[in-house]
């Protein structure tokens, strides 16, 4: 065995010039000073390191004897990696401790330097010549700020300020000996004493750091926020407690935070690591505890707040603490637990991980039944505090569900025994009023109940019937009932109905209810009749005057409001919409056969006046049911909403309860522009395309609205008829010249009926085109009657159709959707379609309701590849939009930018 080198010799040898070049020897001289932790380690009797750390680079420099003198190499994770600037200055930094050339040669001493000894009694820890296979431990350890405790670790395991660290380490067990396992293998032989050096089993020892390292954890040498503990004071020790810096380890920074680890490790990562044949030890001191939660342990409390809602909280114990469920489950959902993820998985379990460093170990699927269960009623964005403020009938909604969790407060069990089906319920048979002038339909009667159902219960809700199944008369029969049980007590009730409809009101009440006291209040001379309000049984008024009157209207207490046509408040953001949640009422009922035409948002603006409150403020709607339903069709979200609504919403279609009511056909027909037409459309459409896309570019799509529904305008009046448009000179000649395949169809078409004897009913969407349609008819001799929003005659109208005087009746959508009775038609004619499909089946059912006799044929007249066709086919997705939340059709999502852009493509 050589000497023993001496670190100076370097400055002299051919090796050192050949690898430090004149540039890293400058670097290296400034450097010099930064050289800290300066140890040396024989790692076998030829081989010694010498380690430390310098600027930040923990480096080392390995020697062994070649040739009659000592060869070297370094290694260093900065970007040089090998003879840098870093090694070169730990080099200089060991020529001046007086006491290293001591050390070395201390040390040589101990490997009796010169003696003959072989290979193989090197090699041999014991007698035997085969080597010992190893056994793995890995022990987790908290070490305090400022420790001086001398084991394998460093002294601190903190950064400043920053607490106690954990960290890991692993040892290769030999028998009875420890050695420590760093990030990289270490030499292949491990000297325990002056007469017993182990073997390892290189190979073995890769494979279990590999282990380690797929278990989430990683070296301290290898992690740059880490690489200040080798500059910490170091205490050498023998045995298999020598400092080791690579023998920390610690969490990966991508497995995830350091405190979210070790409970992690605790919980699942293990597992894995002891089939593998580890043995895992954590300090009793490390914490990070994994507690197991069993749900069916969690106690549900419910409590009056004394404001008409309720509280509830959920808890569990833990360790003789109370712990609240909800907050957890907020921090779920404001993390998007509805979907699998890492910390969320589909099953098993997943760790919620507490403020004191403790995870509790929840199980996955009981815990998403959960928030099923609550996703409809927190809102994580506004949530706080461990109780969650529920309506009456969430919270009874809740105890009926889960019956054996609650002890609810006495104020809720009627509520409860009545969703239960145990006392009245929106199905039990109630007495219909006595006074009442009508015979009631079973569903009628049905519906009757369900309003005296909510009545009862402090409820309010929306009457959704088709078209023609007596909305009216049920309402009707529940304020007579109201009137009779001495309900009422001099409060009357408010009906809100479109200006068109408000005669049919007053003409049922007087046929139906004639023991009802009514006041209308209309007309210039209606505020004198404002006095007469708490005399009355029934008011009467429409829109048009709500928010026009309602600063007096406010201050009069009814017993009961109902709006009909609620549609007319479906924007939360209108002056009608924020008058009629000013009205002062006990209960409130909206009627409509659509309360949801174009997007969630009506059906928020209905129940913001039914319930304030009970779905949230607008924002939260729109975040937690309207944006996950339609734009991401989120079923789960659509499940949650329709089941919270549900007792709210009366919903029954013809063909459920209507089984009298003769077959209704829908007849679709296309229809081909002529040759004038398309070269029209095809202009038209190319310059409003480019003028919109223009406008997209440069105020986006909200500010390009106006002339984006402009191009539209456009292009269906041509498809309707080109005289529609308003041209000048020439494009008016052109535009007349045209002509309209759509009213040559019409022509023949009506030709046809009128001789078969149908009764016609033909809406469009523009008043011009039914002047235009009835200068067709005089040239044919056709008879015709014709409504608009400027007829003055409506009931005179009506009563000549109903007569059979006239076969034809020409009715504008607006006009004619709302309020009609003719059942003596037995044909309805779209003209042009509409983008709500709601407004045109309110408009077929003035003819298809109860009292029809006869099958009604529908026909709709759509251009072929046009605007109109696409309009269609948009209609069929919009009422897919309402059959979801108020039956059980699939959800359709809402057109978006795409779709809408889509409408002004060239001709199919």
């Amino acid at each position: 065995m050589p000497e023993p080198p001496d670190i100076r010799d370097h400055f002299t040898s051919d090796a050192w010039k050949e690898r430090f070049e004149d540039e890293v020897m400058h670097i290296a001289a400034k450097l010099k000073g930064k050289a800290r932790a300066i140890s040396t380690v024989w790692e076998d009797a030829e081989t010694f390191v010498l380690r430390g750390e310098v600027a930040g680079e923990c480096c080392e420099a390995v020697h062994w004897p070649a040739g009659g003198r000592w060869e070297f190499e370094t290694s260093c994770p900065c970007e040089i990696r090998t003879y840098c600037p870093h090694a070169a200055a730990l080099l200089l930094a060991a020529t001046k401790p007086s006491k290293l050339r001591d050390l070395l040669a201390e040390r040589s001493a101990d490997y009796e330097i010169g003696s003959q000894m072989t290979t193989s009694e090197v090699a041999s820890p014991t007698p035997s010549s085969e080597p010992q296979a190893p056994s793995f431990y890995l022990k987790v350890v908290r070490e305090p700020t400022g420790s001086k405790v001398v084991r394998l670790l460093l002294q601190a395991l903190k950064l400043p300020d920053t607490g106690e660290w954990v960290v890991a380490r692993p040892f290769a067990i030999y028998g009875d000996h420890r050695i420590p396992l760093g990030g990289t293998a270490g030499p292949r032989h491990h000297r325990v004493s002056a007469d017993l050096v182990i073997e390892r089993d290189v190979a073995a020892e890769m494979n279990a750091i590999l282990q380690l390292q797929q278990a989430g954890l990683t070296s301290l040498g290898s992690h740059a926020q880490f690489r200040f503990l080798l500059a910490l004071e170091q205490k050498q020790s023998s045995g298999a407690d020598a400092p080791i810096a690579s023998a920390l380890w610690f969490p990966n920074p991508g497995h995830g935070t350091l405190d979210h680890y070790w409970p992690w490790l605790r919980a699942t990562g293990t597992a894995p690591l002891e089939a593998a044949g580890w043995t895992v030890g954590f300090d009793a001191d490390v914490g990070h505890e994994v507690i197991e939660v069993d749900p069916d342990a969690f106690s549900y409390v419910l409590e009056d707040d004394g404001t008409g809602w309720f509280h509830l909280s959920v808890g569990f114990d833990v360790g003789g603490k109370q712990l609240d469920l909800l907050p957890i489950l907020a921090d779920l959902l404001d993390r998007g637990a509805d979907e699998v993820t890492l910390e969320f998985p589909a099953e098993g379990s997943f760790l919620h991980h507490l403020d004191d460093g403790r995870a509790l170990n929840l199980p996955a699927d009981r815990i998403r039944r959960i928030l099923r269960q609550f996703s409809a009623l927190i809102d994580p964005k506004r949530f706080k505090g461990g109780k969650l403020k529920l309506h009456p009938l969430d919270a009874a909604t809740l105890v009926h569900n889960d019956p054996h969790r609650f002890s609810p407060p006495s104020k809720l069990e009627a509520l409860i025994q009545s969703l239960s089906g145990k006392t009245s319920s929106p199905t039990s048979p109630l007495s219909v009023p006595s006074s009442l002038k009508a015979e009631l339909r079973d569903y009628q009667k049905t519906g009757f109940e369900w309003m005296q159902f909510l009545a009862a219960h402090d409820l309010n809700g929306i009457l959704a019937d088709d078209m023609g199944l007596g909305k009216t008369l049920q309402t009707i029969t529940h304020i007579l009932a109201e009137k009779e049980a001495g309900r009422m007590e001099r409060r009357p009730a408010l009906v809100v109905a479109p200006t068109s409809v408000v005669p049919n009101w007053l003409a049922e009440a007087k046929k139906f209810a004639p023991s009802l006291t009514p006041l209308v209040l209309e007309g210039p001379q209606r505020k004198k009749y404002f006095r007469s309000i708490p005399y009355a049984d029934l008011v009467l008024t429409s829109y048009a005057l709500l928010q026009r009157d309602i600063d007096k209207l406010r201050d009069f207490p009814f017993h009961l409001v109902v709006l009909d046509e609620a549609q007319y408040i479906k924007n939360p953001a209108a002056k009608v919409a924020k008058a009629a949640c000013e009205l002062d009422a006990r209960h409130r009922l909206c009627l409509s056969g659509t309360p949801v035409e174009n997007h969630l948002g009506e059906l928020w603006s209905l129940m913001r006046f039914l319930m304030p409150g009970f779905l949230g403020g607008q924002e939260e709607f729109n975040r937690r049911f309207r944006k996950p339903i339609e734009n991401e069709g989120c079923e789960e979200r659509q499940k949650a909403l329709k089941s919270r609504v549900a007792p709210l919403i009366l919903r029954r279609t013809k063909d459920q309860v209507a089984k009298e009511l003769p077959p209704k056909t829908i007849l679709v027909h296309p229809v081909e522009l002529n040759t004038g037409q398309k070269d029209l459309y095809e202009t038209v459409r190319a310059t409003m395309d480019k003028r919109v896309r223009q406008a997209i570019a440069i105020r986006g799509l909200e500010g390009s609205r106006m002339l984006f529904l402009e191009a539209l305008l456009k292009l269906r009046q041509i498809c309707c008829e080109p005289k529609l448009l308003k041209f000048e000179n020439e494009s008016k000649l052109e535009a007349d010249a045209a002509g309209s395949a759509k009213l040559d169809y019409l022509a023949d078409l009506l030709d046809t009926l009128v001789e078969e004897g149908r009764r016609i009913l033909l809406f469009s969407q523009f008043t011009s085109m039914l002047d235009l349609i009835a200068e067709h008819l005089k040239k044919r001799q056709i008879s015709y009657l014709m409504l608009t929003g400027a007829s003055k005659n409506r009931g005179e109208l009506v009563e000549r159709f109903q007569n059979n005087e006239i076969p034809l009746f020409l009715i504008s959508l607006k006009a004619g959707g709302t309020g009609l009775n003719l059942t003596a038609a037995d044909t309805v004619i779209h003209y042009d379609p509409w983008w709500n499909p709601a407004a045109e089946a309110q408009a077929t059912d003035r003819a298809y309701r109860i009292g029809q006799k006869n099958p009604v044929f529908v026909h709709k007249l759509i251009c072929q590849g046009t605007v109109e066709e696409r309009i269609h086919q948009l209609q069929q997705k919009k009422s897919q939009l309402a059959d979801a939340l108020l039956a059980d059709a699939a959800k359709a999502a809402a057109p978006d930018a795409q779709l809408l852009s889509n409408l002004l493509a060239p001709l199919g």
